[in-house]
């Protein structure tokens, strides 16, 4: 019969386990998409890209390298937790195939090795629970690799239409840049205006809802400046500004729509990431500077 001691090992990696999924299931599933663990980890590499960005390398890969990093360390969680979960019982809970020297065996290497096979699904055979609980927890740990396997492409395929969108209107707004605010809002007789504005304003509420949703997307930087909302942000609040003092009833409207979606994004970025605790124009200055552009940050 297993000691206690065992058990409390056992314990502890079940609890690592949970902990993993935890942290999985609020940076993929949960509304807020921003899991604990993985915050810390993509917040500490931004930081560690910040001398690099200091001395004008774009740093771009920053983002991916986070995404991976983050997955790395689900898998480490998952392999650590579940070779704890079987070490203390090996190999007394388990059948070894033939041919296999139990005075030779490694119990820890056994272990990870049996907790890596499993949550890769792989399924070798060579050493199989005998325990009853084992016998659920073995394949319980292989749903959850399976589960792994599957959300990490999910979550992949998400975050980068989300860039997308962003880059997206980044360019929209590079392109209005060229024009003087007032000359795009001011004609009385125009009826572009108040649909641009609209569609701006739209936008930034889809950038809002893609920096909710997906935060990993803040630690993406891109290298074109005409690509980057936290540069190209000041360009909407030109137009915002203009069309406030438009002759146009509907312009004005519609302005004030844009105001309040800029001020909404602001509000997430401080609240999420920037905690500047400023105005608006604060927070996009700061949001700017943090990206490199505009300033040192």
């Amino acid at each position: 019969m297993a000691h206690w001691t065992d058990w409390l090992i056992t314990g502890t990696g079940a609890a690592i386990v949970l902990v993993a999924l935890r942290d999985i299931f609020h940076t993929i599933w949960h509304p807020s998409g921003r899991g604990d663990l993985s915050h810390l980890v993509m917040r500490g590499l931004w930081r560690v890209g910040q001398r690099r960005r200091d001395r004008g390398t774009a740093g771009v890969l920053t983002g991916p390298i986070a995404l991976a990093l983050v997955i790395g360390m689900w898998l480490v969680l998952l392999i650590g937790g579940g070779a704890l979960v079987y070490a203390p019982h090996m190999p007394e809970a388990f059948v070894l195939q033939s041919g296999l020297d139990v005075s030779e065996r490694s119990t820890v290497l056994d272990a990870v090795y049996l907790s890596m096979v499993t949550l890769a699904t792989l399924g070798y055979g060579d050493i199989v629970p005998a325990a009853g609980w084992l016998r659920v927890a073995v394949p319980i740990q292989g749903l959850i690799g399976f589960a792994l396997l599957t959300g990490s492409v999910t979550w992949v395929l998400q975050v980068y239409p989300a860039l997308i969108r962003r880059r997206a209107l980044a360019v929209r707004l590079a392109q209005l840049r060229t024009v003087a605010p007032a000359d795009l809002v001011h004609d009385p007789d125009s009826t572009l205006a108040a649909p641009l504005l609209e569609g701006l304003a739209g936008a930034l509420v889809q950038a809002r809802v893609d920096v909710t949703q997906y935060s990993e997307t803040y630690y993406f930087r891109d290298n074109a400046q005409e690509a980057a909302l936290p540069a190209m942000l000041a360009v909407a609040s030109d137009l915002c500004a203009a069309g406030r003092e438009a002759p146009r009833k509907d312009v004005r409207l519609a302005a004030g729509l844009l105001g309040t979606a800029i001020d909404d994004f602001a509000h997430v970025l401080d609240q999420q990431f920037l905690q500047v605790g400023g105005s608006t124009a604060d927070i996009l200055t700061a949001y700017a500077r943090a990206h490199h552009y505009g300033g040192e940050g």
